[in-house]
């Protein structure tokens, strides 16, 4: 299903691929606070939570090259333009504590 040359199927993949990686993400700063085994102190403001997105926003990239290589151009078309606003999203939110 997902090996079809779909614009929606991209768009589809763009938009949950990075929101399942935030969640786990998160989940595991969250896990290892708990644990006592990581700590926040000296991290700037939303550390964690930027790079959580960072890296979520990264795994897009994953799935670019997955699809590129399979020459499905529209599906990689959905997925550029998904992370597009995803980053445009990202400095939105974050962009001042990193400037």
């Amino acid at each position: 299903m997902l090996e079809k040359n779909s614009l929606v199927i991209g768009l589809v993949i763009g938009i949950f691929l990075p929101v399942l990686g935030f969640l786990l993400l998160t989940g595991a700063y969250e896990g290892l606070e708990f644990l006592g085994w990581v700590s926040d102190d000296g991290l700037g403001p939303k550390f964690r939570e930027r790079t959580a997105a960072i890296i979520a926003l990264a795994l897009n990239a994953i799935a670019l090259n997955y699809y590129q290589k399979r020459y499905l151009n529209n599906t990689v078309r959905g997925i550029v333009i998904i992370t597009t606003m995803w980053v445009g999203l990202w400095l939105y939110l974050y962009g001042q504590y990193v400037l």
